[in-house]
């Protein structure tokens, strides 16, 4: 099985215990300063990444073109926009039907590397990855009154749309990402990775920072009370995004994140075994598609 299987599957499950902190997190802060949170204090950690590569691992820190930067603000930028498309979808009664549309990122991602980077999935491929999606969107409906039938007949609404444009918006971010990391060229996938993810990292901060400071200066009280936890928030995430960074510079972003799907699975098991809940048919049903379409990814690629 080749590493960029398994670095996805650790970045999937820390993805989920950071998902878990920062639930945590907005019982003292805003949405948008526990988003915050994710960047800015996983800034440091990005950097001790291309340090320990360059001073540790002697890795040459490569010197990126204009064309890098270009990536690297197309996803920055893309990857916040799709952020607040599903805070923007939280305001609906129907939500939980836009958030299972956001869930097409992999299947749009696949499109958008035929876009961006010429890159074509088999036939097996695409396949796999429509089947862990199907299930996805099954378990995202599971447990509401909403109901595969609504979800068919929602399709035209605009709580389906403002999903599926978030999907969107995450499926380029992805492409943009692997196009970012591709573009240094050298000197290995994982200084590739972390470079990336330094640049992208700093510039999210930046942004973060300046609508905080335009728009919610308040907050920045609550960050500070509640550092301990966030320190532990960005930690997790940039270990994560590094994880995401490294294995979409070996693989597809498509394949990858059709792959990363099993995030779901871990949050069903997190939920089984912590909180006690029992899963239902239609979760269980989805998890069934989406250990298919993972075995079935892993057998065409």
């Amino acid at each position: 099985m080749e590493i960029w299987v398994f670095i996805t599957i650790a970045a999937a499950f820390l993805q989920n215990i950071r998902s878990m902190l920062q639930k945590h997190l907005k019982a003292s802060m805003g949405t948008t300063a526990a988003t915050f949170v994710r960047f800015g204090f996983g800034l440091p950690f990005a950097l001790v990444f291309v340090a320990f590569l360059h001073f540790g691992m002697a890795y040459p820190v490569p010197v990126p073109e204009a064309a890098f930067f270009g990536w690297v603000v197309l996803g920055g930028l893309t990857q916040i926009i799709a952020t607040f498309l599903l805070l923007y979808i939280f305001g609906f009664r129907n939500f939980v039907v836009g958030t299972a549309y956001s869930r097409t990122e992999p299947a749009q991602a696949a499109v958008f590397s035929v876009l961006f980077l010429g890159e074509h999935s088999a036939a097996g491929t695409l396949i796999a990855i429509a089947i862990s999606v199907i299930g996805v969107m099954f378990i995202s409906v599971a447990r509401s009154a909403t109901g595969i039938r609504s979800l068919l007949t929602s399709v035209f609404s605009r709580t389906a749309a403002a999903g599926i444009a978030s999907g969107t918006a995450f499926g380029i971010a992805a492409v943009a990402y692997r196009a970012a990391s591709l573009s240094l060229g050298y000197p290995g996938y994982l200084m590739q990775a972390a470079v990336t993810l330094l640049a992208t990292i700093s510039f999210q901060t930046a942004i973060m920072l300046a609508w905080l400071y335009w728009r919610e200066r308040g907050e920045f009280a609550r960050i500070r009370s509640a550092w301990k936890i966030s320190a532990i928030v960005g930690m997790v995430g940039a270990t994560a995004s590094f994880g995401w960074f490294t294995a979409m510079t070996l693989q597809q972003s498509a394949v990858v994140k059709a792959l990363a799907q099993i995030e779901i699975l871990f949050t069903i098991a997190t939920s089984i075994l912590f909180f006690r809940e029992k899963i239902n048919r239609l979760e269980l049903a989805g998890s069934a598609l989406i250990i298919a379409g993972i075995l079935s990814l892993l057998y065409v690629g």
